[in-house]
């Protein structure tokens, strides 16, 4: 089975509008970023223990860094293990998202009674797809039956009554009530455990434990980057998910102050960009200057010379990062080859 999620799915082509220069004087490659603006600016992939909250987890990560603010995205039961995305600092917004990407778990499910393997095979085979799910009595939404998405449903192994499966859906499914609507077909089954593998680009084998955070920070502190430049990782990790659009210098600060990004402005964006669709904006460095909704689709940025490509939503780059040059003024910096 193709367990991968629709992101993970479709191989994006970056497509050149025109050829562009970035001036080494101004801003930085996510990757040359000191520890500090890390700590402030960054995304742990944290690996979730059973026990406390998805809030009182971020918590800690604030407690052991000394920061702030720090925010998590996809809230996890207590008891619930996995991937949780934390960002740090003028990073939180990035959660938002986090929120809408696709879902990997593993679950550990218990029928109440003896199935036929090939019937449970088939009956989970029936959910994959669009279905209708209520969502639970204790949830944080309104108790209404909505549609959501099933990209895979793969059983990986069963022993008597214990049914371990991956499923990977969208956004906002609840596995405890899938569980309880594949019983429904079965005679009954119940979720007995859940892990997070997958939110959005984060994967479980990239995650890291509190203990792992607080180690790290410790080391840091002792003078060693090593494990920290590991543990907390660059913004631009969490839009690796997204639809991406590069702009030249010159047009990097009027969209620090909030204006839509113009055709003029791009350099090269990737292709199946629809409209509406939610595009990362970066600068020839990689850095993440904003996310915002996509106005044009990728076709048209081809040969379009006027109109407005990107409408910001949350903008994450400092104005006066870059001057607000026009592109013909960039001639008098020394240039960098994008």
């Amino acid at each position: 089975m193709n367990s991968l999620l629709p992101f993970e799915r479709f191989e994006r082509e970056i497509i050149e509008k025109r050829k562009s220069y970035t001036d080494s004087s101004f801003g930085c490659s996510p990757g040359e970023r000191s520890v500090e603006e890390l700590i402030n600016f960054g995304i742990i992939n944290l690996d979730k223990p059973s026990g406390p909250s998805s809030h009182q987890t971020s918590a800690y990560v604030k407690q052991i860094l000394g920061i702030k603010k720090a925010g998590h995205s996809g809230t996890l039961d207590p008891k619930v293990t996995g991937v949780l995305p934390v960002a740090l600092g003028k990073a939180t917004r990035i959660a938002e998202v986090l929120l809408t990407a696709g879902k990997e778990y593993i679950c550990l499910m218990q029928l109440h009674k003896d199935v036929e393997e090939a019937k449970l095979r088939d009956v989970c085979s029936s959910f994959v797809g669009k279905i209708k799910q209520l969502p639970p009595v204790k949830s944080a939404v309104v108790r209404k039956l909505r549609e959501r998405k099933i990209y895979y449903l793969e059983i990986i192994e069963t022993s008597g009554r214990l049914v371990l499966f991956r499923v990977g859906c969208e956004a906002g499914t609840y596995i405890r009530k899938l569980v309880a609507d594949i019983g429904s077909k079965i005679g009954g089954a119940h979720m007995a455990e859940l892990r997070r593998t997958k939110a959005g680009p984060f994967k479980e084998k990239d995650s890291f434990t509190l203990q792992d955070v607080k180690d790290s920070f410790h080391y840091y502190k002792e003078g060693n980057e090593k494990f920290i430049r590991r543990v907390i990782r660059p913004i631009e990790e969490a839009v690796a998910h997204l639809p991406k659009v590069w702009i030249v210098d010159g047009a990097v600060d009027s969209i620090c102050h909030g204006t839509s990004l113009k055709m003029p402005g791009i350099s090269k964006f990737e292709n199946g960009i629809r409209k509406d669709d939610i595009v990362a904006v970066l600068t020839l460095k990689n850095e993440l200057v904003c996310y915002g909704n996509a106005i044009t689709e990728s076709e048209k940025m081809k040969t379009a010379r006027m109109g407005t490509a990107v409408k910001p939503d949350a903008v994450f780059m400092n104005t006066g990062t870059y001057p607000n040059l026009r592109q013909k003024d960039l001639s008098q910096h020394q240039p960098q080859t994008a």
